[in-house]
């Protein structure tokens, strides 16, 4: 029997907010894990995380971290992200000493994280860079599989798709009302994305609950095995070059606010860097000890 250290984590916790849990299993030196065991460990966590986390050494970076959900292996994964370099800016000394830290995605490449925790309680993520795909899909289409009327739709932007990450429709709805109040159905909007190449499917209101909030979104990820992401890194990356494309944002520091009525909202921090968006957040430790396989 091997033993790895584990911890559950929350990320992009706020003002009481239950974030969006992630299970971060660290590897030793010398520990290793196949694909098919790291996909037989996210199984067990269905229903329990939204993804889980592989952190391991890496002879081009800090760290190196792989990606699953109980589906599948994830391209990249922002609030594990988030989860993870949070727990380790705060914990491990050598990596709470750097102002940035290097990570190996393992399929990203490398990215870097900027360790804010001493002046902002938080870890900022620059996420991969965009790739604008757009789409041919109508709003008609859209709303119907969102179980939405399309005059709900906002006309002031249209839907776009942008890769941050992973491939995203981003839908415009112009009331928070209607957009904090959807909940469409899993087993349809899975096979929708399935069909179009879509990863998840971010839906947005200029409206917001918080005065000092931008904007207000929610992720649908029903590929990856549950309907809601509940905060989302590579998502809301995705939404800052859709704002930034748009005129929707001039790229400086914001805060979105995420989640739909039956939640406290989650906190997540944008900011653009050039050409690239960074993402951040803080995050909560829940459980921490020792994970056997």
């Amino acid at each position: 029997m091997k033993t790895y250290r584990y911890k559950k984590i929350d990320a992009f916790t706020a003002n009481g907010s239950a974030g969006n849990p992630a299970a971060c299993l660290y590897l030793s030196p010398g520990q290793t894990l196949t694909p098919d065991e790291m996909l037989a460990v996210a199984k067990q966590h269905k229903g329990f995380v939204c993804e889980m986390v592989y952190c391991g050494p890496s002879a081009v970076a800090d760290v190196k971290l792989t990606y699953y959900s109980s589906e599948c292996e994830v391209d990249f994964c922002g609030h594990g992200t988030i989860a993870c370099l949070y727990d380790l800016a705060s914990s491990d000394p050598r990596l709470a000493a750097k102002p940035e830290i290097l990570i190996e995605t393992n399929q990203k490449g490398v990215l870097t994280v900027s360790n804010r925790i001493g002046r902002q309680d938080a870890v900022f993520i620059t996420a991969p860079e965009a790739v604008h795909i757009g789409t041919s899909l109508t709003e008609r289409q859209v709303a119907d599989e969102l179980g939405l009327s399309p005059e709900r739709l906002s006309s002031q932007t249209p839907l776009d798709v942008i890769n941050a990450g992973l491939a995203t429709l981003i839908v415009p709805i112009a009331r928070l009302s209607d957009e904090i109040s959807l909940f469409p159905n899993e087993a349809r909007l899975k096979s929708f994305c399935e069909h179009n190449g879509i990863d998840i499917i971010l839906i947005f209101s200029m409206e917001t609950s918080d005065s000092t909030s931008h904007a207000h979104t929610r992720v649908f990820a029903p590929r990856f095995g549950y309907l809601e992401d509940p905060a989302t890194g590579s998502g809301n990356s995705a939404f800052g070059n859709y704002m930034l494309k748009y005129g929707l944002w001039d790229g400086q520091a914001i805060r979105i606010e995420q989640g739909g009525e039956d939640r406290i909202f989650n906190t997540v921090h944008l900011a653009a860097q050039g050409s690239r968006i960074q993402f951040g957040g803080s995050a909560t430790v829940r459980i921490c000890g020792e994970y056997y396989l």
